[in-house]
């Protein structure tokens, strides 16, 4: 039985694949990106969870070449995204599934990610960066989850610590803090595991 765990970022660029690969490979689960742009010359996000140590990755729905939001992107693809091709895929165990950019981005012209995990009604994992402006992206994003009723497991930070980022978003949204992924340099399938498991609490996740 599949027991998917949705991964959005506040923003583009922050260590989300970095944190759902660790998250796919410590659960022993599979992970799935069911929109992936920007492949023109570039590592897909797929691509990059099987060199940090995950195992078993589930083909894209879409495969977009340029770096846009996935409604641009396939436009200019000339493809046309089916929301019916984005149905949950069944495999046994957990499902780590990462999401483009944040909970607002647009699919098509007239739906959302976060409209579509509103429709999953799987837990999902909010992650955000420590660094300046992170309250304000955090908090928008953790209304926008709220106002679609998406379940919140928490929150997961990456970067360098900073305390009073950290705690004042939770506490003023009022949701679990998980854990902060710290860089690392290397950065390979034996540090990652390391650093996700000094971290974070696997159970948190089960």
């Amino acid at each position: 039985m599949t027991r998917a765990i949705i991964v959005i970022g506040t923003d583009t660029g922050i260590g989300k694949t970095v944190f759902a690969a660790a998250l796919a490979a410590a659960l022993d689960g599979a992970y799935w990106k069911p929109i992936q742009s920007g492949l023109d010359g570039e590592l897909s996000d797929s691509e990059v969870a099987k060199r940090l140590g995950v195992e078993r990755v589930l083909p894209e729905s879409y495969r977009l070449t340029q770096p846009l939001s996935p409604h641009r992107a396939a436009e200019l693809d000339g493809i046309e995204i089916d929301p019916a091709r984005l149905a949950l895929p069944q495999t046994d165990g957990f499902l780590v599934i990462e999401g483009a950019g944040g909970l607002l981005v647009p699919i098509t012209r007239s739906l959302l990610f976060a409209d579509l995990f509103a429709r999953w009604q799987a837990p999902t994992v909010l992650v955000a960066r420590t660094a300046l402006g992170t309250i304000n992206h955090s908090l928008l994003s953790i209304e926008a989850m709220r106002a679609r009723v998406i379940p919140i497991l928490g929150i997961a930070f990456v970067g360098e610590a900073n305390e009073d980022n950290e705690a004042t978003i939770c506490a003023l949204a009022g949701v679990p803090r998980l854990g902060r992924l710290p860089w690392t340099d290397p950065l390979d399938p034996a540090t990652l595991a390391a650093a996700f498991a000094a971290h974070f609490r696997i159970e948190d996740f089960r």
